[in-house]
């Protein structure tokens, strides 16, 4: 490996790089496969000499790629150089000046478009600013309406600003006693609707009520008849044993103290 300079005019490593080959009859021989040149450092070359020779290579190389990329693309390609001194290199894959001219078109379109989105983005910008510059004068409007409907600051208020707050106040009011009977009137509507509800319910416990009272006194009659023969048969009894025990009472008249019989 030895220090060289390159095409470029740029000093790198350079070296020859050796690969062992054996020949047909076995032996060995010494082979130069390339040159291997160090990395290119993407700067003018000092060198002029250097630097027309890259030129005239990378020109080349440059037009041989334009005219592939029009061929296997199908594609319309242009290419415009200029030397360092001036003298003019292009390649067309179809009429220059028409490919020029539909650029300008291009370009032209594209610069309009352009300002067209500039000439937006400003009338928004004033918008934008109109409308908080308006938002911050309502704003203060309604606090000091505010202040005022509150009391505050009246000393400086005439008597036609007054009245006109006094009329505020009185349309603000009827507007609050308008939604205040608006919201007694939905209460009473539920209450209403509450009552109705209680009121069926009631009518319904009171006919469940009254069929348990028409069975009941159906169970009572039986009773009192199971009742009422017991009586009778106690009562047969009893005065039938009163009348037996009638027939051993004595009915002679005795004068004295009564003496007890025992039976």
């Amino acid at each position: 490996m030895e220090a060289g300079i390159d095409e470029y005019g740029n000093k790198g490593l350079c070296g020859l790089r050796i690969k062992r080959v054996q020949g047909s009859d076995g032996d060995v021989v010494m082979c130069v496969s390339e040159m291997v040149r160090g990395k290119i450092q993407m700067k003018r070359i000092e060198n002029a000499t250097s630097r027309q020779v890259t030129f005239s290579k990378r020109r080349n190389g440059l037009l041989k790629k334009a005219y592939e990329l029009s061929v296997l693309c199908d594609a319309e390609v242009a290419v415009i150089i200029f030397s360092q001194s001036g003298r003019l290199y292009e390649f067309s894959s179809s009429d220059m000046q028409k490919t020029i001219n539909q650029y300008h078109k291009h370009a032209k379109g594209v610069q309009t478009n352009t300002i067209e989105v500039e000439q937006c983005m400003q009338q928004s910008k004033h918008e934008s600013a109109d409308m908080a510059k308006k938002i911050e004068i309502l704003e203060a409007s309604q606090r000091f309406m505010t202040e005022r409907l509150l009391g505050h600051d009246l000393d400086s208020c005439s008597a036609q600003e007054l009245n006109q707050i006094s009329s505020q106040l009185e349309r603000s009011l009827c507007i609050v006693r308008e939604r205040k009977a608006q919201l007694f009137m939905e209460q009473i509507e539920r209450l209403k609707e509450k009552g109705r509800l209680l009121l069926e319910e009631n009518v319904k416990l009171h006919t469940e009520c009254g069929a348990r009272r028409c069975q009941k006194p159906l169970i009572q009659k039986k009773g009192v008849g199971a009742a009422s023969c017991n009586w009778m048969n106690s009562s047969q009894s009893s005065s039938s044993q009163t009348i037996s025990n009638s027939d051993q009472v004595e009915t002679r008249l005795f004068i004295g103290q009564p003496v007890m019989h025992s039976e």
